[in-house]
């Protein structure tokens, strides 16, 4: 049986770029173009997953989401929102929300993180507010990273750059996707920004320990895990 979504999304470019390509990936799509409609559609607690921006009409984002959990509805949610700083996805995490995407985005990726979230099905899920491989933990709410015992000192980028490489465990990811997942660029700026920043990355969390967790991947992109 095909999975069901809700998309609650104002910008009607937007809403009908999203669930055209869930229709061709085969779900059946519901659409909200406000939250008043969106928490109204969203409340029987029918859909696999709910689409949400936050910046909408009559009912904010993060006020639909507060009403569904206060309801006890646990379907999943990711939002999907111009808001992408570090505050903003925390905001929405700790709000209830099981991801957030930031716009612009690409729409395989939504759609690979949706897939994981309708895998998931009803069943309450933890928000996600620490990512580990291996010895090494970031903890995005205190916003520290340490690798064994020891407390790793990042700079914002470096910080967020880390959050992405740990996103994609042992995945090639390409540098298109790191400008993309980092920096959100969608062209490449033609210079060497992404080379300094791994590096000095490397550096910080691979420097004195046995067995390096950042990985080059010579001619495709870098993997994050540990040597297999």
């Amino acid at each position: 049986m095909s999975r069901k979504i809700l998309v609650v999304e104002d910008d009607r470019t937007t809403a009908d770029y999203i669930v055209k390509g869930l229709v061709e990936a085969g779900y059946n799509v519901d659409r909200a173009d406000n939250g008043r409609d969106g928490f109204f559609l969203a409340s029987d607690g029918s859909y696999d997953v709910v689409v949400l921006d936050r910046m909408l009409p009559q009912l904010d984002g993060l006020a639909v989401l507060a009403a569904l959990r206060a309801a006890s509805i646990e379907t999943p949610v990711i939002i999907l929102s111009a808001l992408g700083t570090a505050d903003d996805r925390i905001t929405g995490l700790t709000g209830g929300a099981d991801d957030y995407l930031v716009k612009p985005f690409v729409f395989a990726e939504l759609l690979a993180r949706l897939q994981r979230l309708a895998r998931r099905g009803n069943a309450p899920a933890a928000v996600e507010t620490r990512l580990v491989c291996a010895d090494l933990e970031l903890d995005l709410l205190a916003r520290r990273v340490k690798r064994g015992s020891m407390t790793v000192a990042l700079q914002p980028l470096e910080f967020r750059l880390l959050e992405f490489l740990m996103r994609h465990p042992d995945q090639v990811v390409t540098r298109t996707m790191v400008l993309e997942g980092v920096w959100d660029y969608h062209f490449d700026p033609g210079t060497n920004i992404i080379d300094v920043h791994v590096s000095r990355l490397r550096r910080k969390i691979d420097a004195g320990f046995d067995k390096p967790l950042l990985h080059t991947v010579r001619g495709a992109g870098y993997r994050f895990g540990p040597e297999v």
